[in-house]
């Protein structure tokens, strides 16, 4: 659309909590910065609140400024939704759909999912924001993304899920590992290697802290990143081992640079990974329709890994 339904003054406000300065809100929305400065102004006025504290470097966020931006970026989304939906009812499928996914999904099924959506639906444009489960999560309960791949998620009533699939906890080696000749590993076998540990932001981490944190005591054994490209770097590099999921090593066990060993602990429960939607919106048919290719692809990707 060529002009917004949101209120210019919450666009603003909006800006100018992403840019942290009424200045560089202004430079990113080509307005001058006194018409921006006039309408937060107008509407602390008519709210009886600050929604911004003034401070030397810049702007901050208020409380009430916080929820203010809140609604104005689930105004936004659900007019970009509400756009999309008059096109397809012209029978035309246009319009952006915005996807979180995690960082092992770079290298596994989101190249497979763009290309296809290139040659399929050249008019969705797709935009992706790698982000860590907790990250992924409040993006869509902000408006800020359309679908989310999330691992682990837990159970909520504000969201639903599209899809969930079981992914058994294991071990990533490469081929000449001491390992690698085993068909399962014991985490008291695993743990006797250095070991490429993620990092607390990622849920794999939190898992493994709450049911085996005593493996994990000495420092000198342990390489912790929140990359998991790194930690599957360094899985191939032959030195250490790594816990994770087939999905997340998929691309690695099916050209073979890396092995999976399932732990056949008693008691280690699998991980989840699920597509999930907010449940308090509408999704729209191209948003419907991006998040079933992606749950093929997911499908495809664990299909195509187990069958090695």
């Amino acid at each position: 659309m060529r002009s917004s339904l949101t209120p210019a003054a919450l666009r603003y406000a909006d800006q100018v909590a992403r840019s942290g300065s009424i200045q560089k809100a202004a430079k990113e929305l080509n307005v001058a910065a006194s018409a921006i400065d006039r309408q937060i102004l107008l509407l602390e006025q008519d709210l009886g609140v600050e929604l911004f504290e003034r401070l030397p470097r810049g702007m901050r966020l208020t409380p009430a400024g916080d929820m203010l931006v809140t609604l104005a970026r689930r105004w936004r989304s659900d007019e970009r939704r509400i756009a999309a939906d008059i096109k397809q009812l012209q029978g035309i499928h246009q319009g952006q759909v915005r996807l979180a996914a995690m960082d092992s999904h770079a290298n596994g099924f989101l190249p497979r999912l763009i290309e296809r959506l290139a040659a399929e639906q050249p008019r969705i444009a797709l935009a992706v924001e790698i982000a860590t489960p907790d990250d992924a999560l409040q993006a869509l309960l902000a408006g800020e993304a359309d679908i989310a791949a999330i691992f682990n998620l837990s159970p909520r009533r504000d969201v639903h899920m599209l899809f969930t699939t079981e992914l058994p906890l294991g071990c990533i080696v490469a081929p000449g590992h001491p390992l690698a000749k085993a068909k399962t590993t014991s985490l008291q076998e695993a743990v006797t290697y250095p070991i490429a540990l993620q990092s607390k932001a990622l849920m794999i981490r939190r898992y493994l802290d709450a049911r085996y944190g005593w493996l994990f005591t000495d420092p000198q054994k342990a390489i912790v990143t929140n990359s998991l490209q790194l930690v599957k770097q360094l899985a191939k590099s032959g030195r250490y081992v790594a816990f994770t999921s087939e999905l997340d090593a998929a691309a690695e066990l099916i050209e073979g640079s890396l092995i999976f060993l399932p732990v056949r602990d008693k008691g280690a429960e699998p991980q989840t990974l699920s597509v999930a939607i907010d449940a308090r919106k509408h999704l729209s048919r191209i948003g419907r329709l991006v998040a079933d290719v992606a749950i093929e692809e997911i499908a495809l990707s664990l299909e195509n890994v187990r069958r090695i």
